[in-house]
């Protein structure tokens, strides 16, 4: 599939753009557990280092990598084709944990391949250049960083920190103060390192750019060298300078380290570790390879290619992200534990890990934070949090079929410590007892929905979402307990269960649809009776899910969400938009028409429709929601989004000028939700105990598709095939390596590798009974 802007690789796992200037800046993300950074096709980006506490160092605010040509004073740089004399050829390949920008410019070639290498506070910067001349020239290499290692930069403030060469490290160190890897204030160092050798320096801002200009134009660089500053009590920069004289035809390869420590002595270390022949490109290798195994649990062939390559590459990798950095700008409880129960799909031991590190952050009483950052958790008195814990952990024990795992004991934020099946009990026992009048659960300062974050301040408002959020928790919580013959735990969640029914049922049904919540005043939100926001998505959606809907209500719900919110692009998250502000409501109402939660295309709650579609068994509208949400799929609507990851949202058309255009990528759980609605609902793998439950519903065009899926050390192969007019859903028979089965429930044993085929068929045919 090509596009202007650019393409997938066969396999899905790169995207290749060819035209720089995309419609904005198109990331990728680079990662592992203690380092984060994000660069566009052109370079432009972010990164930090994060403690356990989530207190960061904000390493990199942006980053250059210049070229001077000696013989003419001509510069340009390796990853962005617009600064100085520019340059040509333009290729930027975004890639499963790296990302690579070739340029020539005047007969002088260039890659630039950028990556963090696994379990190290750096990135790492390799810069091949190639002669292509019939003469030898002589260049300059100048990498620089744009930190706020010392705080962001702003006129006549008070600049405290400090940068040196370090000729032993060939490297600029600068060090500051600040509270990192504990409470106390200590020295944080960062470096910029030239592996192969440093022949100028300047770690003064105002030396190498020059009080008078910037980032694209330094002084120094036009001035042909750098001035070798250190820094004392001013704005600092990390820039370095390598001279090299290349033969025609020879090729030259330097690589660049930019890190942060806490001890000086661990700069050495790395220099040791990555200054032999070859051991940065063992360094990729193992990175790499390390990534591509944490994702190779699921993947899929279906007739829509869009959709292989988008789902076999970066949305597993976009998943992965999100279960270990949350939406990045912050370490969200509740995000997390969403990607993680979505990575649970592809990677069940992985996603188990790192919903035990955030688990940690449960408050006793089973209440749960918002988010922790900068060595705090800030509960932001959202009330949804701890809800996700018991999803998170009931998917995760179905993929995994080991009831010990709910035996291990992981401590609350005081330091206590009790079993993950305490740990979801005393959250499912929390909501019940936080509830107003109506029975219904508090929403305090927001629910999943942090922007009707007015709407309970006063502790009497209440959400229906989260009432219908928590029947599902509780439910699922009751199903655990019977596993582990905890029967009164078991009957007594039942019974809780019935009674929250029956309140939804009397208090959040509002004739047609399902209210949003009411206020402290007791007035409802998402109602016909209101002028504005008449109609929330997610709430239609979850009454599905969760199954607390009675006599049918679910699917007459979503059938009002088709009439009044279904638009080109997608559902939209409320309507009709607000369009001022309403302080009993909060944020959403602030936001403009068609904007994120106020009326945009949210993908979130799309996601949450396609699932709700394929539990309806409405395969029609299965293939619609999958087409819509898919940003390189045109077929209903154009949109401006990266091709190849998911965004939060799209804005819709009370936005005006900006219909189409994408809301923030990658830091969403729209990608990881995305991705749990075509495994466990479109081609329905849902585990249980016993093993894996097939329940399909696929589009109508999908006639033949196939899915790979590592369960439980096992490997399955799954076929589909479905004749026209077939229902997506029915199945008519099932055969694993030859033999039909007569239920459901395929065969597991570990290590062994299962051929399945299943044959659709409408619904008068016979179904396979489990």
């Amino acid at each position: 599939m090509r596009g202007k802007f650019g393409h997938f690789a066969a396999d899905g796992k790169e995207y290749v753009i060819i035209e720089p200037r995309t419609p904005r800046h198109w990331y990728n993300y680079l990662w592992n557990d203690r380092y984060i950074t994000f660069t566009s096709q052109v370079g432009y980006g972010e990164g930090f280092a994060q403690d356990e506490m989530g207190r960061r160092v904000m390493l990199v605010v942006n980053r250059y990598l210049f070229l001077l040509d000696v013989d003419d004073n001509r510069y340009w740089t390796a990853n962005h084709p617009g600064v100085g004399s520019g340059a040509g050829g333009f290729e930027c390949t975004h890639g499963i944990g790296y990302t690579r920008i070739r340029m020539e410019s005047k007969g002088i070639g260039t890659s630039l391949r950028l990556f963090v290498p696994d379990n190290e506070r750096c990135e790492i910067w390799s810069l091949s250049i190639t002669n292509n001349r019939s003469e030898a020239c002589s260049l300059k290499v100048f990498p620089y960083v744009k930190t706020a290692l010392d705080g962001f930069y702003r006129p006549q403030d008070y600049d405290m920190g400090r940068a040196d060469f370090d000729p032993d490290l060939q490297a600029v160190v600068g060090q500051t103060y600040g509270a990192f890897g504990g409470p106390e204030e200590r020295i944080v160092y960062a470096y910029l390192m030239g592996c192969q050798g440093v022949d100028g320096h300047d770690g003064r801002n105002d030396a190498f750019i020059g009080p008078y200009s910037d980032d694209s134009a330094p002084e120094a660089i036009l001035e042909g060298a750098c001035r070798n500053s250190d820094c004392h009590a001013e704005k600092i920069c990390f820039a370095i300078e390598r001279q090299l004289e290349l033969q025609p035809g020879e090729r030259q390869t330097l690589d660049f380290i930019i890190g942060v420590t806490v001890e000086k002595n661990e700069i050495q270390t790395i220099r040791e570790k990555f200054i032999q022949s070859g051991a940065v490109e063992e360094a990729f290798a193992r990175t790499t390879e390390k990534l591509a195994a944490d994702i190779d649990g699921v993947s899929i062939d279906t007739p829509d290619e869009g959709l292989n390559h988008l789902f076999n590459g970066f949305l597993k990798h976009q998943t992965s992200m999100g279960s270990r950095w949350a939406r990045v700008r912050h370490n969200g409880f509740r995000d997390i534990n969403c990607d993680c129960e979505c990575l649970g799909l592809v990677n069940p031991r992985l996603a188990w890990e790192r919903a035990m590190r955030i688990l940690c952050f449960q408050y006793s009483n089973g209440y749960a934070p918002r988010t922790f950052i900068d060595g705090r958790m800030e509960d932001r008195n959202y009330a949804d949090n701890t809800v996700w814990i018991t999803f998170n952990i009931f998917h995760l024990l179905k993929e995994i079929g080991d009831l010990a795992i709910l035996d291990q004991e992981v401590p609350f934020n005081d330091g206590t410590c009790a079993s993950v099946y305490e740990h979801i009990k005393r959250s499912v026992d929390y909501l019940w007892n936080d509830r107003g009048e109506l029975g219904l659960v508090r929403i305090h300062g927001g629910d999943w929905n942090d922007c009707l974050n007015r709407a309970g301040l006063g502790g009497k408002g209440m959400s229906v979402w989260l009432s219908i959020a928590w029947f599902l928790a509780n439910r699922q919580f009751a199903e655990i307990a019977s596993l582990r013959r905890c029967n009164d735990d078991a009957d007594l969640a039942i019974k809780r269960g019935e009674e929250m029914r029956e309140i939804i049922d009397e208090h959040g049904w509002d004739g047609e649809y399902y209210l949003a919540a009411y206020d402290d005043d007791g007035k409802k939100i998402g109602s016909h009776e209101c002028d504005e926001g008449k109609i929330h998505a997610i709430h239609q959606a979850w009454a599905v899910i969760s199954g607390a809907d009675k006599n049918g209500k679910g699917a007459k719900a979503m059938d009002a969400l088709e009439k009044h919110m279904q638009t080109e692009l997608g559902i939209v998250m409320a309507w009709p938009p607000y369009t001022r502000y309403r302080k009993d409501i909060g944020i959403t109402t602030q936001k403009l028409p068609g904007v994120h939660e106020n009326g945009s295309v949210y993908l979130h709650a799309c996601t949450w429709k396609l699932a709700a579609d394929a539990i309806l068994k409405r395969a029609d509208k299965v293939q619609e929601g999958i087409e819509k949400m898919l940003p390189a799929n045109g077929r209903w609507a154009e949109k401006q989004a990266e091709p190849y990851i998911m965004c939060n949202s799209y804005h819709s058309s009370a936005a005006g000028y900006r219909k189409g255009c994408p809301g923030q990528s990658w830091r969403t759980g729209s990608g990881a939700w995305f991705l749990k609605d075509i495994v466990f609902y479109v081609f329905g793998l849902q585990p249980e105990m016993e093993g894996l439950r097939l329940n399909p519903c696929l589009p109508p065009d999908w006639k033949t598709c196939t899915i790979f899926k590592r369960f439980r050390g096992a490997d399955y192969r799954i076929s589909y095939e479905q004749p026209e007019k077939s229902d997506g859903s029915t199945i008519n028979q099932i055969s694993v390596n030859g033999n039909v089965l007569t239920r459901d429930i395929l065969p597991w044993e570990e290590g062994a590798q299962y051929e399945v085929k299943v044959k659709l068929g409408r619904r008068a045919g016979v179904p396979v009974h489990g």
